[in-house]
């Protein structure tokens, strides 16, 4: 079944090739070494990338296509998808391939983070922000980029940094 209480295609679950891993975060130029700022993963996407009958499964794919970035995630958003996704045979272990693979990157454990992501917890408390929402402001901080791929909303009023505003790769509209 999907999330959506549709029945999932077992043919289709986790056939979605984001890309082979190896990690972009750092890339050689002409000048030296520069970064690649990554985009920002979140659950919606990889389940609707993993579940071909999600209705945002072909939006998602395409904003995948688009992508010539690194993926970073948190640990709450891989728990969330695995979670979200056990009843589609098959696609719990495409999440957790395409980290071993290296194309959903998870670039620091809570136990480093603890203490900033319960500040932004704190901070967003009106709206209920879960765990893998507050890791995620976190990452933006970390990485200077507001690039995610989400269908959650929230991220229209979260904020990173300072001040800064998150920009959706997947067209909600």
């Amino acid at each position: 079944m999907s999330r959506h209480g549709r029945p999932a295609h077992d043919c289709c679950a986790g056939q979605v090739s984001v890309r082979p891993g190896r990690s972009r975060l750092q890339q050689g130029s002409p000048a030296g070494l520069w970064t690649v700022k990554p985009v920002l993963l979140d659950t919606g996407a990889i389940v609707a990338l993993l579940d071909p009958t999600d209705s945002f499964h072909q939006r998602c794919a395409d904003a995948m296509a688009d992508l010539g970035a690194p993926l970073v995630t948190c640990e709450a958003v891989i728990a969330e998808s695995c979670y979200l996704l056990r009843r589609l045979p098959g696609a719990g272990e495409a999440v957790i391939d395409n980290v071993i693979a290296g194309v959903f990157q998870i670039p620091s454990q809570l136990a480093e983070t603890a203490r900033d992501v319960r500040r932004i917890m704190s901070k967003y408390h009106d709206r209920e922000i879960d765990l893998a929402d507050a890791c995620l402001i976190h990452l933006a901080s970390s990485f200077a980029t507001g690039d995610i791929l989400t269908l959650d909303r929230d991220f229209e009023v979260y904020r990173w940094g300072r001040n800064n505003l998150f920009h959706s790769l997947i067209r909600l509209r």
